[in-house]
């Protein structure tokens, strides 16, 4: 039996050069920057993005 729960999240993350705090999506097909520093923090790999910041939470 399968579940009907949702693969994709939303993360919680932390930017490594500005220590910003800010919520994306698990699956994000965009390249997705900082809002402070600009600096990316997740790369669209077609599946799940790629994150490149620290994962502070996933959110249910």
């Amino acid at each position: 039996m399968r579940s009907n729960l949702p693969k994709s999240r939303f993360i919680k993350v932390r930017c490594n050069k500005c220590k910003n705090e800010q919520i994306i999506f698990g699956c994000a097909s965009t390249f997705i920057n900082c809002l402070v520093c600009n600096k990316e923090v997740a790369f669209p790999t077609g599946g799940k993005a790629k994150i490149a910041a620290r994962v502070l939470e996933v959110l249910e």
